[in-house]
């Protein structure tokens, strides 16, 4: 989406790539940092009921493409883990790591190939995310069951965390749609009536 917005504005290819760039980097701090909110808040089941990396992450894509949002996916999990390893009580678990890469990559993948979609028709986020979220689950739990036998994540105990993080979904299914709209909307925004409501502002200010 965030791509064909900054198409329309004719901005030249180097600040289209730089732009994505820091909204990817700030995508990624999100989703290191809004996990450590939402333990300090709810613990650690809070964590797995509402999932919370997986909301940038899922922003990400839609905003980002399905590319960008591919880095994004798989350096999320790598990043928090890397950090929180340094301080002693890693998130993810290295054993759940690798899983949380697959299926994240796959949240983004799918709610990226919208992304095109997403910049005609606001609407398109919602099919993106809901779709993003099965695919990403369903990897999630043929991952499990594939690699039960050599791994401490089981099938069961990866259909118990789905279930758990229905809750979870379903705001994200929400949420980030609106959230995604709602940018949208900003970044459609004609470039003098923005500079007029600006103007308008500060002379009523």
């Amino acid at each position: 989406m965030l791509e064909n917005m900054l198409r329309a504005k004719q901005m030249p290819v180097r600040l289209r790539v730089t732009v994505q760039g820091a909204v990817s980097l700030l995508v990624v701090a999100l989703a290191v940092a809004l996990p450590q909110l939402v333990h300090a808040v709810a613990g650690a089941e809070g964590g797995m009921r509402y999932m919370p990396m997986y909301l940038p992450v899922l922003l990400g894509g839609c905003l980002l493409g399905t590319w960008w949002g591919l880095g994004i996916g798989v350096l999320s999990p790598v990043v928090s883990f890397l950090i929180t390893y340094a301080a002693g009580a890693p998130m993810p678990a290295l054993s759940r790591l690798p899983y949380m890469m697959a299926e994240m990559a796959v949240f983004a993948a799918v709610s990226g190939g919208f992304s095109k979609s997403i910049a005609q028709n606001g609407w398109m986020a919602f099919p993106a995310a809901l779709l993003a979220a099965v695919g990403g689950r369903a990897v999630f739990l043929a991952l499990a069951a594939a690699f039960g036998a050599v791994s401490p994540l089981s099938a069961a105990v990866a259909w118990e965390q789905v279930q758990l993080g229905l809750t979870g979904l379903v705001l994200q299914a929400v949420l980030v749609p609106l959230a995604v709209m709602g940018l949208r909307r900003l970044l459609a925004r004609p470039r003098k009536q923005t500079e007029q409501n600006e103007h308008s502002e500060s002379k009523h200010g």
